[in-house]
């Protein structure tokens, strides 16, 4: 997208980020004379009638959050079939911008990060607003660069774009996945997401910015809801021995699987980083077990749960060889009788494996003058054959495995 006016209005001036589902840039409200952020949605998105449909409503409402940690919503509009929010320009750099420059946080800023995050995020969640979409990237922060400070301020954006997002299938196949290390458990499993699923994606967030790593990483959704549910991470101070315990106690509660452990909402989560910062250990009872354990190598390094969870993925002892009794000498007729039992056995077994090998023979040229009829069209054809072919060679062994 090169630089232009948008609606006759806004004079795109340069990028300031781009992604898979939009363009962000600094522009000039030539009616207002302000300096603004446009984001322009992404071409295969502007396709999706249902996305576009979400996101406006979606758009409609956050403008109705006024709160100095949120990013105002000004505008939302449509240009020669570019769909476009306008929002408040935040001078600044996002929270993955100075991760990726500055390296972990000082936990005095983690911290203060945190507390200004909850406030905006308690304010969307009063108002029957969950962002869903917590992370490095869609947090502001204005003032003080890595350094924190006074000056500092956050400021939470991408509400509009989080709430449509869910619901479509491009970004389930697309930045769902990659942004699923900040998804809670229950966001995992499929259930509806809760301002406590925001609080875990904060956790998520803290624990990066102090530690400079996520507390649990996998390839895929499948691998991190098992890790998830049978790990947890360590204290960050395993990775920063600068963090306070007590600090780390406060990230690991927001952290808890378990949403009867976890900080319930977003008020309650400031709280405990702020008590955190004070040396107060609010850190809830765990059980006797909770000892640490190393699990899928050192660079993963995480607490099981418990130990019902914990042996679940322990391999189980090897067997112990059979010990086989002293064969005593057998009399030579006994000997006799039992080759004739053997093989008069070994008929029977197979005549039974022929007979059955009949039957199913007969279920199978049924199954495929089915399935070879116009009807039934040809991928069932072809699954109904597959299947068949596997269940004949499996008969054959087995008659085959019985007439030995």
């Amino acid at each position: 997208m090169e630089a232009g006016t948008l609606s006759g209005r806004y004079e795109l001036l340069d990028r300031l980020g781009s992604g898979g589902m939009s363009n962000v840039y600094r522009a000039t409200d030539l009616i207002l004379e302000r300096t603004v952020a446009v984001k322009i949605l992404a071409e295969h998105l502007s396709d999706d009638e249902r996305f576009v449909a979400r996101f406006r409503r979606e758009a409609l409402a956050v403008a109705k959050l006024i709160h100095p940690n949120i990013v105002q919503v000004y505008d939302t509009g449509i240009d020669d079939g570019r769909h476009y929010i306008v929002m408040e320009y935040v001078e600044g750099r996002s929270g993955a911008q100075l991760l990726q420059r500055h390296g972990p946080f000082e936990p005095e800023t983690a911290v203060e990060i945190g507390i200004q995050a909850c406030s905006g995020l308690d304010y969307a969640h009063k108002r029957g607003i969950i962002h869903r979409d917590v992370k490095p990237g869609n947090l502001m922060i204005d003032g003080g660069e890595a350094g924190g400070g006074p000056e500092m301020v956050v400021k939470l954006t991408d509400f509009g774009i989080a709430r449509a997002a869910e619901q479509t299938r491009i970004t389930q196949v697309g930045s769902v996945v990659g942004t699923a290390a900040y998804l809670a458990p229950e966001q995992v499993r499929g259930e509806e997401a809760t301002p406590a699923s925001d609080v875990y994606a904060l956790g998520v967030v803290l624990y990066q910015f102090l530690t400079g790593r996520l507390p649990y990483e996998g390839s895929s959704l499948a691998e991190l809801a098992v890790r998830q549910q049978n790990e947890r991470p360590l204290p960050p101070s395993t990775y920063n021995d600068e963090v306070p315990e007590t600090i780390g106690a406060a990230v690991r509660r927001a952290l808890a699987g378990d949403m009867q452990r976890r900080y319930s909402c977003a008020e309650v989560v400031a709280a405990g980083l702020e008590r955190g910062r004070a040396g107060e250990d609010v850190t809830l009872a765990l059980a006797d077990d909770d000892t640490p354990t190393r699990h899928l190598g050192a660079e993963t390094t995480t607490r099981p749960l418990d130990r019902t969870a914990a042996t679940e993925y322990r391999p189980a002892p090897p067997a112990a060889p059979l010990r086989r009794a002293p064969r005593t000498p057998q009399p030579v007729i006994e000997q006799t009788n039992g080759r004739k039992r053997s093989a008069f056995g070994r008929f029977m077994r197979g005549v039974l494996a022929l007979i059955a090998l009949i039957l199913i023979a007969a279920a199978v040229a049924a199954a495929v003058i089915l399935t070879t009829d116009k009807a039934a069209g040809v991928q069932i054809r072809k699954v109904a054959g597959d299947t068949v072919t596997r269940v004949v060679d499996d008969l054959k062994q087995l008659v085959k495995d019985n007439t030995k």
